[in-house]
């Protein structure tokens, strides 16, 4: 429990004396809150919007050959007796980043909740346990599968999957964690109240689960069961494959510090990040960076240098992660941020008011030293849903799972 006199300190400390203007109002229960959150605070990042440009800045952007379908067909056997090994070993974990809501979709729920289903209910976390029990089904062993969840939709995710009984899988494998927040501020880097006893927060980015996993207590569970790499994706790809050997077992044979997972792109300008070399260490230059000379280069063979787009799959080696813990780069992101007004009302901005604070997965895999770029067939295994309708949505998803053979 933080005491008032040493959140006064560090609020002095780093300027933030404005975050306790209604304490006096509060109940006991809310200043313990209030002062909890505080300590919890890490308030050293945010002297970095003061440095928002240098930290946006590129490097020198270069090709990255990925190992395509060729050259894994190929090899497909060795790689998945590889992969399956490591699997067997129990040296192979998975970390669902869920913390997302449904709202774009238009529901309240947590997005994993989503029904997909036309006939009958499918739900989005109902397709993604499926296709790791694949797996499971394959090596004959279960995968220790960590299910990062935020402050918004934890209780509810929790409550969901044990009512459905983990669609099928087996609970003591099933770890629920809950993405650390970061505090978000105005242009200044003051802190905003969201509620006179509550500073204003957001997640702190996909490149924030491992210190997530890690601050929950959840890394010593890796180390004790021998956990080497782990397998991270998003909640949003109902048709991804968790944990796939033939993957895992290319990312291993190559000696890489991470294996991404990567699709030819639909367009030079599709919204995918796509693999790249950034002063000659893997990258990803996101779409909007992704400048026409970029577009227009060519690699040896006469195609697109920058052809493959990353889909939120990865396979990190846990080693090398730990190596950097503290050392990833911020982004300092414009945002509209909920928060009180002068006169302690709540707004609800219209347009951008200020910063939040977060590390990205493509800053994890910059800080490696090898990556692996895996190419997948994109109609198997990339059906994100973004949108409700359109582009990258629940529809287009639906046809993709239906051409896959999954009842809808």
């Amino acid at each position: 429990m933080t005491t008032l006199a040493q959140a006064q300190e560090k609020l002095k400390k780093y300027g933030q004396e404005q975050v306790l203007k209604y304490y006096d109002e509060l109940s006991e229960d809310e200043k313990q809150a209030l002062l909890d959150q505080i300590g919890a605070t890490d308030m050293e990042i945010l002297e970095s919007c003061k440095h928002r440009e240098e930290l946006a800045k590129k490097g020198v952007i270069s090709p990255l050959a990925a190992m395509e379908l060729p050259e894994i067909e190929k090899n497909r056997p060795a790689f998945t007796e590889t992969g399956l090994k490591a699997i067997q070993a129990g040296k192979v974990g998975a970390v669902l980043l869920a913390g997302g809501m449904g709202t774009r979709l238009g529901s309240d729920n947590p997005k994993g909740m989503y029904n997909v289903g036309i006939t009958r209910e499918l739900y989005i976390f109902e397709c993604l346990i499926h296709n790791l029990l694949d797996v499971v089904r394959q090596a004959d062993t279960w995968i220790h599968l960590f299910v990062m969840t935020s402050d918004k939709n934890n209780d509810a995710t929790i409550r969901f999957l044990k009512e459905h009984d983990y669609f099928g899988y087996r609970g003591e494998y099933v770890h629920f964690f809950k993405q650390e927040m970061a505090a978000a501020t105005d242009y200044n880097g003051k802190i905003y109240l969201e509620e006179k006893g509550k500073l204003s927060t957001s997640p702190n980015g996909n490149g924030g689960w491992f210190i997530s996993l890690q601050k929950n207590g959840l890394l010593d569970l890796v180390h004790e069961q021998g956990i080497e790499w782990i397998n991270v994706f998003a909640v949003d790809n109902v048709l991804q494959r968790i944990a796939d050997p033939c993957f895992v077992g290319a990312t291993i044979e190559k000696n890489c510090a991470v294996g991404a997972k990567v699709v030819k792109k639909a367009a030079p300008d599709e919204k995918v990040g796509a693999m790249c070399l950034e002063d000659g260490r893997p990258s990803i230059v996101e779409y909007y960076e992704m400048t026409q000379e970029l577009m227009d280069a060519k690699n040896e063979k006469g195609e697109p240098a920058y052809n493959f787009g990353v889909i939120l799959n990865y396979l990190f080696y846990v080693p090398e992660l730990e190596k950097m813990m503290a050392g990833l780069p911020l982004h300092v992101v414009e945002k509209k941020i909920p928060c009180l007004d002068e006169n302690g009302n709540p707004v609800k901005p219209e347009s951008p008011n200020g910063y939040k604070y977060e590390s990205l997965v493509l800053d994890m895999i910059h800080q490696l030293p090898s990556c692996l770029p895996f190419e997948v067939v994109r109609e198997r295994e990339f059906a994100p849903i973004k949108n409700k309708t359109g582009i990258d949505s629940v529809e287009s998803a639906r046809e993709l799972l239906q051409k896959n053979g999954v009842t809808l």
